[in-house]
């Protein structure tokens, strides 16, 4: 029986993989509970409100406000009966079906917004930082951005592993079109951003071909496959079965990279668009690689860009519409049944969220738990609705248990107005900060 100290791990030419959990090496005692893992999954240009709030289903459709105002429309919400309630999944969410019992819907969140900058590049640069106006004068920064939460939480946990934090953006355009405020919701301080990554390839070659190893292996499945000889032969045959799927899945993954590489080289464009990439397969190979990263011991740490905020360029939906098109133009016309497109795209995004909760849900880690039981997998938007550049009412779901300390299930009403700073400091404290206060945060948020 071999010994298991926190992890089992295949080791050559200087690179480490953490395995799935495997009945056959694991001993009754001396496992050591998984790290916990936090991961912020951010979606652009706000939401439908009708189709994701429960309740609202025959509101009013909102009529476009320009301008950089973002409150304009605030003595017009609905407000919250704070409590407890039973989760009824809204149209939007009816791609969380399965994953119901995973899950808890929070509503009443609020931002604090400064007019002097634009509602979509405050809204995604602040998102994890959500500095008020007066905490940015006092530190003399033009607008509320600064140094994010995910990298507030990787100076406590971030020497574990290789990659302190990892940065995704599923937006594949070649050039900005947009400044970093628009494509970023990780930054290690004012006007210092962590780039996100965009490309698959890049991202991959990150993860598993770090230069502490390039120069041994030029496939990284290979040397998984070399060293993996010698420990099947000490698995049972649901192991066996359970460790094939494990590295079938990183080869897949350079599969999928490669077709994908495969659609851009055969594109009429000198520089192909996100046009050319089909947006559901490209989301869920940046979500496998991601997966893949805190599966393997290689992060903890994650913010994920479904997309990026405003960007007026086209995209194509696969499956849902027959063409590109701009999901923020079409955020801003939503009346008649305008409102119906837009909420496709919003289930469109809904189906990439639960398509990672399944997958993490499948992974054993060290001790027999999931990969989602041990994590924080929040989704939300930095503004309530696109047609009004709202920054109240906030959507956002809250997945993963993080070691028993959130229950799931549930529908929580916090009290209209309330703070989502409030939120990220309750994440912080559950991910083992010793702080009391966070950004412009007046308490926590009550989720065991």
């Amino acid at each position: 029986m071999i010994h298991l100290s926190r992890r089992n791990f295949i080791k050559a030419g200087g690179a480490t993989v953490a395995l799935p959990f495997l009945n056959s090496l694991a001993e009754s005692k001396g496992i050591q509970k998984p790290d916990k893992k936090m991961v912020f999954m951010y979606i652009p240009n706000g939401i439908v409100r009708r189709g994701f709030f429960p309740g609202e289903e025959k509101r009013e459709i909102p009529i476009f406000k320009g301008g950089f105002s973002a409150d304009a429309i605030k003595k017009e919400r609905l407000v919250n009966t704070p409590g407890l309630y039973p989760l009824e999944l809204t149209s939007t969410m009816q791609p969380l079906k399965s994953l119901k019992d995973d899950i808890t819907l929070i509503t009443g969140l609020d931002r604090t917004f400064m007019d002097g900058q634009d509602v979509h590049a405050q809204g995604s640069a602040s998102y994890l930082t959500s500095i008020s106006p007066e905490q940015a004068t006092r530190s003399g920064l033009m607008h509320p951005q600064g140094r994010t939460l995910d990298h507030i939480i990787a100076d406590k946990i971030g020497h574990k592993t290789a990659f302190r934090t990892l940065e995704i953006s599923c937006n594949g355009f070649k050039s900005g079109k947009e400044s970093p405020e628009f494509d970023n919701i990780s930054w290690y301080d004012y006007h210092r951003v962590a780039p996100s990554i965009k490309d698959p390839k890049v991202l991959y070659n990150r993860l598993f071909k770090n230069s502490t190893y390039s120069k041994h292996v030029n496939d990284v499945t290979d040397l998984i496959l070399e060293d993996a000889k010698s420990i099947t032969k000490k698995l049972g045959r649901e192991d066996r079965e359970k460790f094939g799927k494990f590295t079938h899945d990183i080869r897949s993954i350079e599969i999928r990279m490669k077709r994908l590489e495969r659609i851009l080289q055969s594109s009429n464009v000198k520089e192909p668009s996100d046009a050319d990439l089909p947006r559901g397969e490209y989301i869920r190979l940046m979500g496998d690689l991601m997966i893949s990263a805190l599966q393997m011991g290689i992060t903890n740490i994650c913010t994920f860009m479904i997309g990026p905020e405003r960007w007026q360029a086209a995209m194509m939906y696969e499956g849902v519409f027959d063409k590109p098109v701009v999901h923020h133009s079409m955020t801003h016309n939503q009346k008649g049944d305008g409102w119906k497109d837009v909420q496709k795209i919003d289930i469109f995004h809904m189906q990439q969220y639960a398509y990672v909760l399944n997958k993490m849900k499948e992974i054993k880690e060290s001790d027999g738990t999931s990969l989602l039981d041990n994590s924080i997998v929040s989704y939300g938007a930095c503004m309530g609705d696109g047609a009004t550049h709202q920054y109240f009412d906030l959507p956002m779901i809250v997945a993963g248990r993080s070691q028993g300390q959130i229950k799931q299930g549930r529908f929580i009403r916090c009290k209209s107005g309330t703070l989502n700073s409030n939120l990220w400091l309750t994440f912080a404290q559950y991910m083992g900060l010793e702080i009391d206060s966070y950004a412009d945060s007046n308490g926590t948020i009550s989720l065991g």
